[in-house]
């Protein structure tokens, strides 16, 4: 087998699915599938946001920290409240706006993990990216759904509202962003810095920012060990706190009671995109915009992230310095090679989804697709939701991405692979033979 990648959209699966039928490695894959991700589902990501990559090469696991800075001028005004309706019962709000906006970094952390681990040209991983920018893809039913919901965040500016084309859109429609794939274009010309020229940050900001290399936080489960985001982000410390909470039970409330008493906020739309490639080599890539700022940056289709408007967040970091997220790209080891590499979407959902999808595969012996597609609980002030076939005290009527968007890679015992992007979010998983 060539490798097998799971992620949040068909086409970005597909991209990198390209990427390792033409011999690319998992970081080749995970980076092309990222640009092509910026288009496919720019609502959630892009180059204006923030993410961790974990990749696991030659028996080592590093994390490429690219997550979003303190700008040391933010701009000015107040941010606005715009509440998210997931079903009609469940809302979240999100603070947006100008103010909003932190000091991106995507570009410059698939660009660092390329240089340290990639083998196909740079130009080469974005072009099928900028091709798809320019001739549009058609809305699948989810991201039909992604854009009526997120519609008071993505238009809130003039830019945003032109962006969309001054409505919302449907499912079905063919959506184009030809000021993105110049942005993609100049990125695989130039590199990841070419992008920064359009920022509205304070030069210093843009020239200080740079991609930090970290050791994974680890912990063990049921004979294998669980690897994933290192402080200052919380989130893989929360879901190793979740797994060794579980021991070898399947006691999900009690695991999230114990996540959930050392949880931060966080912001909230994110994709994931996993890999394994055929050396068995693995990548991990959680990124995000938040929900978005409203702010796109005019001629350059970059849509700026609304990480700043976490409060509590921003109250723990100086300028220049990275805020905290809950954003986990994660891996399991078994004697020493990759069994699962997993993360998830879904804001403070995403570390249980995680917890949840790890329990199943590791812990219950499923099978990634069944792992991803069980249904989920989720704890939020001590009120249990859960999914249809499960019993909580808010039961929902049918699976919804409120429970998070997982995209898992899954090493059998027999050495080949399995993928699974999350119905959820409409994801999918391919294996490359």
């Amino acid at each position: 087998m060539k490798g097998a990648i799971a992620a949040g959209h068909p086409l970005t699966a597909a991209a990198g699915a390209a990427v390792l039928e033409a011999g690319g490695n998992a970081v080749d894959a995970c980076v092309a599938a990222a640009f092509a991700s910026w288009v496919c589902e720019s609502m959630l990501t892009g180059p204006g946001g923030g993410g961790f990559m974990l990749v696991h090469s030659a028996g080592k696991t590093l994390v490429f920290d690219a997550f979003v800075a303190v700008p040391r001028e933010p701009a000015e005004g107040e941010m606005l409240a715009v509440a998210v309706d997931f079903d009609g019962d469940t809302q979240q709000v999100f603070r947006t706006g100008p103010a909003a906006a932190g000091v991106p970094g995507t570009a410059l952390g698939l660009e660092a993990a390329w240089r340290r681990f990639g083998t196909l040209p740079w130009a080469e991983l974005a072009a099928p990216a900028a091709a798809l920018a320019r001739d549009g893809v058609e809305l699948t039913p989810m991201q039909g759904y992604l854009h009526e919901i997120l519609d008071g965040l993505l238009r809130h500016s003039p830019e945003g509202d032109a962006m969309y084309g001054g409505r919302v859109l449907r499912a079905g429609e063919r959506f184009r962003l030809p000021d993105l794939a110049g942005t993609i274009e100049r990125i695989a010309a130039g590199g990841a810095r070419a992008v920064y020229e359009d920022l509205p940050f304070a030069r210093a900001d843009l020239d200080a920012y740079a991609v930090i290399e970290r050791e994974p936080v680890s912990a063990p489960y049921r004979g294998c060990e669980f690897r994933s985001n290192p402080p200052p982000s919380s989130g893989g410390r929360l879901v190793a706190l979740g797994l060794e909470t579980l021991g070898d039970g399947f006691d999900v409330v009690r695991a999230m009671e114990a996540m959930d008493a050392a949880r931060v906020p966080a912001a909230g739309g994110t994709t994931h995109i996993s890999v394994v490639d055929a050396r068995g080599d693995a990548a991990s890539l959680s990124c995000s915009l938040g929900s978005g700022s409203g702010v796109v940056v005019p001629g350059t289709g970059i849509h700026l992230n609304n990480m700043l408007g976490e409060a509590d967040l921003v109250a723990s970091a100086r300028p220049g310095e990275r805020l905290t997220s809950m954003m986990a790209p994660s891996l399991v080891l078994e004697a020493g090679r990759p069994r699962l590499v997993v993360g998830s979407a879904g804001s403070e959902r995403l570390r249980g989804a995680i917890l949840q999808v790890v329990m199943n595969v590791i812990g219950k012996g499923l099978g990634v697709e069944e792992a991803v597609d069980a249904p989920r609980l989720h704890l939020d002030g001590g009120v249990v939701h859960a999914e249809p076939g499960l019993d909580g005290d808010v039961r929902w009527r049918e699976r919804n991405l409120y429970f998070g968007g997982a995209s898992a890679v899954e090493v059998r015992a027999d050495g080949t692979l399995a993928a699974a992007g999350d119905p959820r979010r409409g994801g999918a998983g391919m294996v490359v033979a």
